[in-house]
Order: structure tokens, then C-alpha cells, then sequence
């Protein structure tokens, strides 16, 4: 645009304030100073427009250009988002470092996909197919694992009057779409403006489980396809080891991990773990279904907002394919401290704790965008978007304005426990804090799949450690003996939940994952010896004697069974009824 170009008048760290630029609008990119640093109009006020600078400002001075793009912050969409570590603005950072060094050079600009890789496109519709917005034309083998699935961009429907089978790269036209008297070129790439939900047909309640692995939140706290969950603790409780376990092992197709703001050696960690790590579904490398966006603690910090939306407009492009997708964003903290700081800038009115007021909405309209939805297009393709949002609050106060506007919006809550986590006890989700609004809506799904009635299962071990948590504080107060045997034995019914069932080692290949069918057996098995030894004590059986069986120590280790190996669940079932009932037989 020739006459597209204004002046800074003022720096102020990332928020720039620059005048006369014609045509200025709202969320526009726009490029500041000598050097093209990226940008995006947040904000005009009479002859002023404020500009967030998605790049370190120093040096930047008054009287510099900045020119406007005239298009808003946008993401490209298409072949070779898999497995690519982009930045929070989507700039692939391996080109980066291949073109100037380890080092990103201000105002450099590289296409977020690749220009020069030919992909094999395969047509799945004719000349002549009458296809809408949504569509699905062709395909592209991505990965191993993933099949890239070309379709019609939103808006655009008609005839197809040209599609051809070849090697194309992204750019290069695949098919023609005629609609009445208008010709659309459809390429490989797509382009959408990140802060704008890509559309869909409808909205469905989410009824599926996302089968995560790892018990505690799978058996008590579960999270729906399509839903919305929070990790919030404080440092050193788990949160990252937590999404990082869900990143490998939860149950959806694609998996997208932004890591906003957190420290470098935690992107480190995913960087140098997730190629190397097993996709136990495929047995494929996990990196050919994931997509990493670092954005760390020591990049620009208003970058740190985009990269959420970045996230999530990805995301939401692999959901239009029909694919179960799960976004991990570890920390919704950092992109709140971000809004923070450029409301501050701009001199708005604070809210609490020098919040935004708007932080409410905000991230009201990030954790909307999660759902399990009918897609665009002819056929009524069902999929789903969960999100998993860790929440880092100072101090680990959960009263703080992010945790509780977080906790308005989402309907899981994974409370993190540092005092669990000073025992060694990991995940340290907190059983007596957290809570999940799916339990009913995934209830009959689970009973479907498992036989076994789960709400059941769940509500008898809750209440378990419910009245475990009563029961110390008495014998903490008046001692052992204050209470009666039997609920001595269910404090130790508490402990087995507690360390056989609940504690979960993430670096032991047969603890790291356990499938919902071997959860809720070994649960069910934990349940049986307390029932069993209930009625033990009923007979005249000493608490001592059930304690003492061999079957506990089997119990302890059955969480070390093979998946493949279930018929040893059965075989321990049965021996607790024997040893009880041989317990009872010499008792008469």
C-alpha cells in the first residue's frame, strides 16, 4: 500500500504510539520503524493509534515509519503444520535459525509454511462435484500418522470446475470452484484471522470421555471431548508434568501444546522429549500429530497474548477436518500478565489486582472456542476442541482474579496440592478440590465401554477419602483410639486408593498410561477387599488378620500389571474373596 504509512510519536516497551496512517483499522498487523517490527492496532484514539509490538522495541525511537499491512494478524493454514515448532506469532522457528542463526533477528520475516516443499495432493471429489464452504476436496499425507485433508475455505461454494492430482506446493492452485459467474482459485493454504472463531454448523454437548490415561483424572475428575479444564497450583506442584502427560497420552487426534511464557527449560524439555517420545496408539513418533508453538518467558512479552490465539486458531483448523483435537496452553497466567501490562501502558482503568476489568471476557471468549461440534460442509461431520489451560497463580492462591475467571468458564477443575507434591505424591491433583461437571454427561459412555457402573465405582472412593480426611483431623486431635475398627480399616482402604490407585509414576512405562477398562478394575478390586473385609469384621475377624493377608501386597503392585495381561485382574479378584472367605471359614 503506497500511502499506507504513518510516524512513532511515542515507545513505551511493547506498546508503540504512532500517527498518520490512513486507513488505520482495528487488529490491523502493521510494520514499525526501520527494522519492520510486527505489530497489531489494539487500540485508536482520535489521531493516535496504540500498536502492540510483538518484538523487542530498543532502539525504536520517535519519527520512525510504520506501515500497515491492511489485513489483521492472521495464521497460515496447510500442509506442514504437523511436527513444526513455531513462535508465538507462527514464524517456524527451525527456518529462522537456519537463515540468520540461534538467535532471532528483529523484523525478520520467513512464511510460517514452507514455499518450497511439494506435497502429493489426491482429489477425493470430480469435475462437476457441487461442494460448499467445509468441504473436503483432497488429501495430503502429512505425516505417517496424519492425513491432511484439503477443503473448501469458509465462504466460498459451487461447481467444481478443475481439480488435478499432482505434486503442488502450498501455494500453487489444486482447483477451481465456480459459482455462477465467479471463479475461486483454491490452493493448499489457507489464511484466518486468529482473534476470529473459525465458523461451525452447531453446537453439541459434549458426551465423550478423553481418555487421558492417568487416573485421578480419568476415574474422578474426567474431562469431556470438546470440553474445557484448568490446572492451576503453584510452582514446583505439577502442572507442566501434568500437560505434558496428557500431550502424550491423551486421546485425540492432534494435539497442539503452547507454551506461553513459561521458562525456557520447560520448552526445553518438550523440545527434546516429544521427538523422541512413542505415539502408543500408532507407534509412530508422537511429533507426527503434534504441534509445539514456544513462546518462553524471555521472548517479547506481548507475544505471549498472540501465541494463545495462534494456538487455538490451529487448532480449531485440524478440528474442521474431523479430527479430536486437545490444546494444551501452560500458562493462561503469563497471557493474562501480558494483558496486564499493555493495559497498564495504555493508561485503562485497572481492575483487580491491577488486572484488566476485561480479563473476564477475554478469557471467556479463549475457552468458548472449545466444543465438540457438526463442522462445515455437506456431510454433518462431528469433532471436537478441549482445551487444558494451567493457571500459575503467585503463591498458589487460588482466590487470585485469573484462577477465579478461569474457574466462571471452565467445567473441570484439577486443583493442584503442594503439599501433595512435597510427599512425593504426583499427580498431585487435590481429591477433596477438584471437581468435574462432565461426570454424568460421560457416565453412560464409560458404563458402555467398561460394563462396569463407573458413577458408582467413582462416588463409593470419594466418599472414602472424604471421610478419611474427617477421620485424621479426630485422630490427629484424640488419637487412634477414638475411633472404631471399623473405620480404622477404612483409613486403610483411604491409603490404598491414595498410593495403589491414585499415585502414578509418569517415568514407569507400565504406570505412565492405564487404559479407562483398567482403572475401573483395579478400583473395583481396591472396593472389593473393603467390602469383603467389612464383612470379615461383621464375623468376628480380627482387623489385624485382613491387614495382614498376602493379596494387599499383590493390590499394591497390580497397578504394574501389563495392559495385555487383564486376565490377572481376575485372578486377583478372585483371591481376595478366597483369602477373606478362608479368613471367615477359620474364624466359625
Amino acid at each position: 500500500m503506497k500511502d499506507s504509512k504513518g510516524y512513532v510519536v511515542r515507545v513505551s516497551g511493547p506498546l508503540v504510539v504512532a500517527r498518520g496512517l490512513p486507513g488505520a483499522r482495528m487488529f490491523d498487523v502493521v510494520r514499525v520503524g526501520e527494522l519492520g517490527l510486527i505489530g497489531e492496532i489494539i487500540e485508536l484514539r482520535r489521531e493516535n493509534i496504540y500498536i502492540q509490538v510483538y518484538e523487542n522495541t530498543s532502539g525504536l525511537g520517535p519519527g520512525e515509519p510504520v506501515e500497515t499491512t491492511g489485513s489483521p494478524l492472521s495464521v497460515e493454514l496447510g500442509p506442514g503444520l504437523i511436527g513444526t515448532i513455531f513462535d508465538g506469532i507462527q514464524r517456524p522457528l527451525k527456518a529462522i535459525a537456519e537463515r540468520v542463526g540461534e538467535y532471532i533477528t528483529r523484523g525478520i520475516e520467513v512464511p510460517a509454511l514452507d514455499r518450497n516443499i511439494r506435497w502429493h495432493f489426491k482429489p477425493v471429489v470430480k469435475k462437476g462435484t457441487k461442494v460448499e464452504s467445509g468441504d473436503i476436496i483432497g488429501e495430503v499425507k502429512e505425516t505417517e500418522t496424519i492425513i491432511h485433508r484439503i477443503m473448501i475455505p469458509p465462504g466460498i461454494k459451487g461447481i467444481i470446475e478443475e481439480i488435478k492430482e499432482g505434486e503442488f506446493t502450498v501455494d500453487e492452485i489444486v482447483a477451481k470452484v465456480k459459482d455462477g459467474e465467479r471463479l475461486y482459485d483454491v490452493t493448499m493454504l489457507q489464511r484466518w484471522p486468529v482473534r476470529r472463531p473459525r465458523p461451525v454448523k452447531e453446537k453439541l454437548p459434549p458426551k465423550e470421555i478423553l481418555v487421558t490415561g492417568q487416573r485421578v483424572i480419568d476415574t474422578f475428575f474426567p474431562v469431556a471431548k470438546g470440553g474445557t479444564a484448568c490446572i492451576p497450583g503453584p510452582f514446583g506442584s505439577g502442572k507442566t508434568v501434568v500437560q505434558h502427560q496428557l500431550a502424550k497420552w491423551a486421546d485425540a487426534d492432534i494435539v497442539v501444546y503452547v507454551g506461553c511464557g513459561e521458562r525456557g527449560n520447560e520448552m526445553t524439555d518438550v523440545l527434546l522429549e516429544f521427538p523422541h517420545l512413542t505415539d502408543p496408539r500408532t507407534g509412530r513418533p508422537l511429533m507426527e500429530r503434534t504441534v509445539l508453538i514456544a513462546n518462553t518467558s524471555n521472548m517479547p512479552v506481548s507475544a505471549r497474548e498472540a501465541s494463545i490465539y495462534t494456538g487455538i486458531t490451529i487448532a480449531e483448523y485440524f478440528r474442521d477436518m474431523g479430527y479430536n483435537v486437545a490444546l494444551m496452553a501452560d500458562s493462561t497466567s503469563r497471557w493474562a500478565e501480558a494483558l496486564r501490562e499493555m493495559s497498564a501502558r495504555l493508561e485503562e482503568m485497572p481492575g483487580e489486582e491491577g488486572y484488566p476489568a476485561y480479563l473476564g471476557t477475554r478469557l471467556a471468549e479463549f475457552y468458548e472456542r472449545a466444543g465438540k461440534v457438526k463442522v462445515l460442509g455437506s456431510n454433518d461431520k462431528e469433532s471436537s476442541l478441549t482445551i487444558v489451560g494451567a493457571v500459575s497463580p503467585p503463591g498458589g492462591d487460588l482466590s487470585e482474579p485469573v484462577v477465579q475467571n478461569t474457574l466462571r468458564v471452565v467445567r473441570c477443575f484439577w486443583g493442584l496440592d503442594a503439599s501433595l507434591a512435597y510427599e512425593r505424591h504426583f499427580p498431585a491433583i487435590n481429591w477433596l478440590t477438584s471437581y468435574s461437571l462432565y461426570v454424568e454427561s460421560v457416565g453412560d459412555y464409560i458404563k458402555t465401554i467398561t460394563g462396569r457402573d463407573y458413577i458408582a465405582l467413582r462416588n463409593e472412593a470419594l466418599g472414602i477419602l472424604s471421610r478419611e480426611a474427617e477421620l485424621r483431623e479426630i485422630t490427629r486431635l484424640v488419637g487412634i483410639e477414638a475411633i472404631s475398627i471399623k473405620e480404622r480399616f477404612l483409613l486403610e482402604i483411604a491409603r490404598s486408593i491414595r498410593e495403589d490407585f491414585l499415585l502414578q509414576n509418569a517415568f514407569n512405562e507400565l504406570d505412565t498410561y492405564t487404559s479407562l477398562e483398567k482403572q475401573l478394575h483395579m478400583l473395583s478390586i481396591i472396593l472389593e477387599f473393603y467390602h469383603q473385609g467389612l464383612s470379615a469384621l461383621d464375623n468376628g475377624v480380627l482387623l489385624e488378620d485382613i491387614l495382614n493377608l498376602p493379596v494387599r501386597e499383590e493390590i499394591s503392585r497390580m497397578k504394574y500389571i501389563p495392559e495385555q495381561e487383564r486376565m490377572k485382574f481376575f485372578e486377583l479378584e478372585d483371591r481376595v474373596k478366597r483369602e477373606i472367605s478362608r479368613l471367615m471359614g477359620a474364624k466359625v
